[in-house]
């Protein structure tokens, strides 16, 4: 009988290698499910997002319409005529101030003098508050119809809800808000009479009485007031035509829920009168402090990435590079109460000094604003931005750098010319990383940005730095935890966490793609 023959080679090379095999097998079926699992998580964030916030604009639309159908619509504008009397009546009581500092400080006068010099304007100051009175009183009594209204009509939508429920009886008749808003009708005629009143005692103030200004520069203002009066006067027959056209049975269109959101100014919660949710303010605020913080952050974290790739030692960069990257283990926490105790007072303290007077703004009078919340972001986006350029500048082919030198280059010049080009792609993407770790980022704002929610005031130039704000994150932690769950506040909450995840998803898209812009460019 013949020998058996001798197993192929190859299978007893499958053989001798089958743990081998396995053993990759197993790795990679185990780092492909941890991508998977990321992917999945991702998917759910956004689904619990999306689920959460989407009934937000239907009940927004809801709000907005029985804003309209109680009347409280039809007196907004009466309270607004009432707001910008009281803002002119500030204004007045400012240059009031003004006329108190000069006779204190420049005369040395005393206290009663200055009281006795000032008597006049204080008649002045008083004639002009009063005359808004019986104007003020009305709007007062509308106010309160209007919110009567709106009370009823929850209630009597809540009684609906409950007859039409389980066990309960047929749904009953919607509620007549035609009747209801009758007295507001009634009003027409008596506010005309007391707008023409109004109007002819502003413009008697400010036009056949006289007040004694100590400085010129008072006495300009004080123009500039007559001016803003008339102003403000003219606009009263404006004011009546919408009244008399307004309608509350008109439908609210369904783009308002999202325009109101979207461009709104007011995110105003737990009002007796209107919440308001707008998100323009949060948004602005989210990027002046973010953009304050990538102004100190870019050249910080740029120039040490270059300097550390291309100039210093290996002895620097054992240094260098750890400090750095040891930024990005500071708690948030940590650093903001350093900005509240260290940092916001000290910039107060150090803008009080006479040398600094002519900086914008100075001295400085709210320690929590968007400056010291931009520095403190700063501070944690330098080691993003650090360590994504400097694996930028890593990657540019050595050759490059030789060729550069071979033609005669000096260092500055090719790294000008030829490694910053390379990997300017690479850079860019850093620093769009970099302002997604910042925009994101909730305990620092939250503490040290002084969460005033407000438009920022960009006519006043340099000074808009030093304004408190509010963010959209900050926003979202500081109220979550007050809202009921379903309710109108906290699917608002949801979708301004949604606009802010599409946000970031959509900086990381860009930064992404550069990144593999860059990567072609080099091969």
């Amino acid at each position: 009988m013949t020998e058996p023959s001798e197993k192929p080679a190859f299978l007893t090379s499958q053989k001798r290698n089958w743990p081998t095999l396995a053993w990759e097998r197993g790795i990679k079926l185990f780092f492909g499910g941890n991508a998977l699992v990321a992917v999945l998580v991702l998917a759910m964030i956004m689904v619990f997002l999306v689920r959460e916030g989407a009934g937000f604009f239907r009940q927004n639309h809801a709000n907005l319409q029985l804003y309209r159908s109680a009347g409280l619509e039809f007196v907004e504008p009466l309270r607004e005529q009432e707001q910008t009397h009281i803002a002119l009546s500030r204004y007045l009581f400012d240059l009031r101030v003004r006329a108190a500092e000069f006779y204190s400080n420049d005369e040395g006068l005393e206290r009663g003098e200055v009281n006795a010099r000032l008597a006049p304007i204080d008649d002045y100051i008083y004639e002009f508050n009063d005359a808004i009175e019986p104007l003020q009183s009305a709007v007062i009594d509308l106010s309160d119809m209007a919110s009567e209204i709106k009370v009823e009509a929850l209630i009597h939508a809540e009684r609906q809800g409950a007859a039409g429920g389980p066990g309960g009886g047929v749904e009953g008749i919607p509620f007549d808000f035609q009747s209801a808003r009758k007295p507001l009708y009634v009003f027409l005629p008596v506010y005309h009479d007391l707008n023409h009143q109004f109007a002819d005692r502003l413009l008697a103030l400010v036009t056949d009485y006289e007040v004694d200004w100590p400085t010129t520069d008072i006495n300009a203002r004080f123009e500039r007031f007559r001016s803003l009066t008339k102003d403000y006067v003219q606009e009263f027959p404006a004011i009546e035509r919408a009244l008399s056209e307004w309608d509350g049975d008109t439908p609210v269109p369904g783009w308002k829920a999202w325009s109101s959101f979207l461009t709104g100014s007011q995110w105003l919660t737990a009002s007796f009168w209107q919440d308001w949710y707008g998100v323009l303010p949060l948004f602005l605020g989210s990027v002046l402090v973010s953009g304050i913080a990538l102004f100190f952050a870019v050249p910080l974290g740029l120039g040490a990435a270059l300097y550390v790739n291309q100039m210093s030692s290996r002895r620097e960069q054992s240094v260098i590079k750890p400090a750095i990257e040891f930024i990005a283990t500071i708690p948030s926490v940590v650093l903001g109460l350093f900005g509240i105790v260290v940092l916001g007072e000290a910039l107060r303290v150090a803008s009080q000094q006479g040398w600094l007077e002519w900086l914008p703004g100075a001295p400085i009078a709210e320690r929590l604003n968007a400056l010291t919340a931009g520095l403190l972001l700063a501070l944690v986006a330098v080691p993003t931005i650090f360590t994504l350029a400097e694996d930028a500048l890593q990657s540019v082919p050595r050759a490059f750098r030789e060729a550069s030198y071979a033609l005669g280059a000096t260092r500055w010049q090719t790294i000008r010319k030829v490694i910053v080009p390379s990997a300017f792609s690479g850079m860019v993407s850093a620093v769009l990383l970099g302002f997604g770790r910042v925009i994101g980022e909730t305990m620092i704002v939250l503490l040290c940005a002084g969460n005033r929610i407000a438009i920022p005031d960009f006519t006043k130039g340099l000074e808009v730095f030093i304004q408190p704000v509010h963010t959209m994150t900050g926003i979202i932690a500081q109220e979550m935890g007050e809202v009921v769950q379903g309710g109108i506040h906290y699917r608002a909450l949801f979708v301004v966490g949604l606009l802010l995840f599409g946000l970031t998803f959509l900086i990381n898209y860009i930064a992404q793609r550069l990144v593999r812009r860059y990567r072609v460019s080099l091969l």
